[in-house]
């Protein structure tokens, strides 16, 4: 997998914490807010993120595209676009193509830092 520094990311970013994410092929950057946070990440062709819910997600993507399926409805996120997942919604994803994206999460322990 491609490091951070082959990303879009500057350095201010590159050099957060990393988040401790249970899926091969994903690296992600953690900004830990108190009551939220917001990871970026880097995500590479790996298929099929299988279905599941927790709080709140806005997401926007930067590079890449990505199926993303939020309750039952799949659309097709490209550079530029946003969504949003109301929090216990269920949704699933397809990375097909390396892509980059930023999301905000409700959750403030979401990810937890590596």
């Amino acid at each position: 997998m491609k490091d951070f520094a082959d990303s879009i990311y500057g350095e201010m970013i590159q050099n957060l914490p990393d988040a401790n994410i249970p899926f091969k092929g994903v690296k992600g950057k953690l900004f830990q807010g108190e009551n939220h946070q917001i990871v970026f990440f880097v995500i590479e062709a790996i298929g099929e993120v299988a279905e599941h819910s927790h709080g709140a997600q806005w997401g926007v993507v930067f590079e890449g595209e990505m199926d993303l399926t939020i309750d039952g409805v799949t659309k097709t996120y490209k550079n530029g676009d946003h969504y949003y997942i109301p929090s216990g919604v269920k949704h699933s994803a397809n990375f097909k193509k390396r892509t980059q994206l930023m999301d905000f999460f409700e959750d403030k322990d979401r990810y937890l830092k590596k």
